[in-house]
């Protein structure tokens, strides 16, 4: 019987930036915090500091050197992480607005105060 095909993951519109302070919403890493170290737009992922840390083996090579256990950052799906406002330091919504000079820029929800400038 042949495989069945994997359905084609289908990007959706990021709208969190890389240094961005964010909060875990919902897994074993619930409630933790952490800045993006690295933004996945094909797959809908984030890498955060500190967050959903994950053991690598690995064997010695040229580049490494030595081999060994090394811990690092796993990605984490967008929809589970929430951006923290800096101004009122909660985890809320936020909304994309023009501003004078035609660039966009994103509001919080809660205090209306520009999170990006």
């Amino acid at each position: 019987m042949p495989k069945a095909k994997k359905k084609p993951i289908e990007p959706v519109p990021i709208r969190l930036k890389r240094n961005d302070l964010v909060e875990v919403l919902s897994g074993r890493e619930a409630g933790k915090t952490g800045k993006i170290l690295k933004v996945i737009p094909d797959k809908n992922q984030v890498v955060v500091e500190k967050v959903n840390m994950i053991k690598r083996h690995t064997r010695p090579s040229a580049a490494t050197g030595q081999g060994g256990i090394i811990e690092r950052e796993a990605p984490l799906h967008v929809s589970k992480v929430m951006l923290i406002c800096p101004k009122c330091a909660t985890a809320g919504r936020f909304s994309l607005t023009t501003t004078g000079d035609k660039k966009k820029s994103r509001v919080c929800r809660k205090c209306k105060e520009l999170i990006d400038g």
